[in-house]
């Protein structure tokens, strides 16, 4: 690993948990190529952030939803 990239990771590692998950985000939509899945994707997610916030869906813990899956493939 280059010194640039070593130093650049410790810069991030000391952002707060948001602006980090912010920053994985912009990195790894950087190596998309294609911008039209990702606007969809943008979509799809504000799509479902509305349905939950209107109260359409309710949202269950991921354990919840974990365990769910297991006995459904059971």
């Amino acid at each position: 690993m280059s010194r640039q990239l070593e130093a650049l990771e410790t810069e991030a590692m000391k952002l707060t948990l948001e602006e980090r998950a912010y920053l994985a985000d912009r990195l790894l939509a950087s190596l998309s190529e294609d911008a039209e899945i990702e606007e969809a994707w943008a979509a799809e997610v504000e799509r479902r952030i509305a349905e939950i916030e209107s109260g359409r869906v309710q949202v269950i813990p991921a354990a919840e939803a974990i365990a769910r899956a297991r006995d459904g493939l059971k």
